[in-house]
């Protein structure tokens, strides 16, 4: 039986071979981060679909849950999330078909939106959070000094790109 080869690292060595080597560890680097991504995406999916969510709508839930009003801006969810606005109105209006959360204008400025947790959506989030931290944060896969690491290589290139404040 032949012995398993990383895709990745083969499809860095074709790089090589064809004359890209200045690319090469820049697309097994992106490569890789992109198929780990979808590795992490496939743990967290499993994780919250007994909640029948994803992680972007417990990412809205988890958000609300740590105002100390217990409810948020429509706008402000999209800041903190980084999304298009069209996007948090999707993930909110199906939070609030599931029971999860409720919308309310609001009485100083009517055009303002806040989301709030309903009491179902409380107990579902603390259950999911509790869930994801015992199945996919407490061991992402390395040991603590490697994930300190790891994040902190990566909040690096995240800078790098313009993607934190100053």
């Amino acid at each position: 039986m032949p012995e398993a080869k990383d895709p990745i690292q083969q499809a860095r060595a074709q790089w090589v071979r064809h004359g890209w080597e200045d690319a090469a560890d820049g697309m097994a680097m992106v490569t890789t981060l992109t198929r780990v991504q979808q590795l992490f995406q496939e743990r967290i999916d499993a994780t919250l679909r007994p909640y029948a969510l994803t992680f972007a709508r417990f990412e809205v839930m988890r958000l609300i849950s740590f105002t100390r009003s217990g409810s948020m801006t429509m706008s402000r969810l999209g800041s903190l999330l980084q999304v298009h606005a069209t996007t948090v109105t999707s993930a909110v209006e199906r939070l609030v078909q599931q029971g999860y959360v409720e919308r309310a204008r609001s009485e100083e400025d009517r055009r303002v939106i806040h989301a709030s947790l309903t009491p179902e959506g409380a107990r579902v989030v603390e259950e999911a959070t509790a869930a994801l931290n015992a199945e996919v944060f407490t061991n992402p896969g390395l040991d603590p000094t490697g994930t300190r690491r790891l994040y902190d290589a990566l909040a690096a290139l995240r800078a790098a790109l313009g993607d934190l404040p100053r």
